[in-house]
């Protein structure tokens, strides 16, 4: 399994079900045409872009030229963009082809995501844990922030100190931290919000 540095931004779940499959990466989804009134999760892409570069990978219809635009319009920093080729087809848990009649990321093969994150400049390594922050589930759950009551809300306001979306489940919130904050920050703001 490849390793990408960048996170990798796509627009719905089974995308992520895909790309998961295939590389090791921080996958965001756009929930589709939801980013256009998700203000928090605009932000965490800002943020990402900023930090380690997004890699932008959208369907090859016109929604997915929208989304991909709406990103770049919002993303400042390291903003690269991979593109699937045009193939015709449907998914297979689909009745019908999409209006365009092309297969979505989610169809593609491995190898055919790979070559497009590689023509979008990906950074490949071969290192597995790329990001240093080392918050762990154990710590999640140590801090009170998973598994108990009142978890969600401790997650939310810690969230909301560091500017991150709300509402996030603890896997989600996991990825954004280590994504984004050493465990020194990350710690500092938990120690700051007292629930």
């Amino acid at each position: 399994m490849k390793c990408v540095l960048e996170t990798i931004i796509v627009e719905g779940r089974y995308d992520v079900n895909t790309l998961s499959q295939c590389v090791d990466a921080h996958i965001i989804e756009t929930s589709g045409f939801g980013i256009f009134n998700n203000k928090e999760k605009r932000r965490l892409i800002e943020r990402l872009a900023e930090k380690n570069g997004i890699i932008v990978l959208t369907d090859s219809d016109g929604a997915g030229l929208v989304i991909r635009n709406h990103i770049a319009s919002f993303a400042r920093g390291r903003v690269k963009h991979a593109y699937i080729p045009e193939i015709e087809g449907k998914e297979r848990r689909k009745s019908s082809a999409s209006k365009a009649g092309f297969l979505g990321v989610e169809g593609m093969t491995p190898d055919v995501i790979i070559n497009a994150l590689r023509r979008a400049g990906a950074t490949f390594t071969d290192e597995p844990e790329r990001h240093s922050a080392g918050i762990t589930k154990q710590d999640m759950y140590a801090m009170g922030l998973s598994g108990g009551k009142k978890s969600a809300e401790k997650r939310e306001a810690i969230a909301k100190k560091l500017d991150l979306p709300k509402d996030m489940s603890a896997n989600a919130f996991l990825a954004a931290v280590n994504m984004i904050f050493t465990r020194e920050e990350f710690e500092k703001a938990a120690n700051e919000c007292v629930i």
